[in-house]
């Protein structure tokens, strides 16, 4: 019977998707139209007024909370003598959207995503929220103990470095923040651009330092965005000690 699922493949309109899938997570999709709407961006809706019924945001929204219970359950049992502060600051790390953005492009799951390319808007969170809906749409096609071994077994185990995230800084703002009063600087961070509205509204903000441009970040909320910008910053004064800038 094993033969069977390959030959309605090879039939099926939708079979390079299908093999793409396949490749990537190693299994074959069930209900592939969940999996095409997980991939279909909202900038390409035929319907503007009902979007998020022709778009991949109520997947994004469901694979959001699966994700974040997986996670959470993932770091609670790898780390029993952990207090909240930790598991709560790992799963950020796991599921913030930089992570997921880096992830899903590293899988290739953003080549899969169908968008506007002739918008001139950048979709910068497009990645990760694809990848989101993604994780929504297994649940909804395979249920929760498949999803749940799938972000464990294949994505948790092979495509992150829990040991690197432990040892990762994640407050660069404090950080930024003690090391212009070290070296006397004024750093100032700036809401640059706003995307979107709602509740998907994406913050963009500059971080300043003596009123020169050293690092931007983006995120739905202006404090993770900081963070963002703070990181970008910390970058930048690691590789470029002799910059005159600093």
């Amino acid at each position: 019977m094993s033969f069977i699922k390959p030959i309605k493949v090879y039939f099926s309109n939708d079979k390079k998707l299908i093999h793409a899938l396949k490749n990537i997570f190693g299994f074959f999709p069930g209900n592939i139209f969940l999996y095409k709407l997980a991939l279909r961006h909202k900038s390409i809706a035929s319907d503007p007024k009902k979007n998020s019924m022709d778009c991949n945001e109520r997947l994004e929204y469901l694979g959001d909370a699966i994700l974040s219970a997986v996670v959470a359950d993932f770091l609670f049992k790898k780390f029993p003598l952990k207090d909240e502060g930790f598991l709560t600051e790992m799963r950020s790390k796991i599921v913030s959207r930089a992570s997921l953005n880096k992830l899903s492009e590293k899988l290739g799951l953003n080549k899969l995503v169908q968008f506007d390319q002739d918008s001139n808007n950048q979709y910068r969170s497009m990645p990760g929220d694809a990848f989101e809906a993604f994780i929504g749409a297994v649940y909804l096609d395979k249920g929760y103990i498949f999803t749940k071994k799938l972000i464990t077994d294949n994505i948790i185990k092979f495509h992150i470095d829990i040991d690197e995230l432990v040892t990762k800084e994640v407050n660069f703002k404090s950080k930024m923040i003690e090391w212009s009063q070290k070296e006397k600087k004024n750093l100032e961070f700036r809401v640059v651009e706003e995307i979107g509205n709602g509740y998907k509204k994406i913050y963009v903000v500059e971080l300043l330092i003596d009123a020169v441009s050293c690092g931007r970040g983006e995120d739905y909320s202006i404090k993770k965005a900081e963070q963002n910008a703070a990181e970008h910053a910390c970058m930048t004064l690691i590789n470029q000690t002799n910059n005159p800038v600093y």
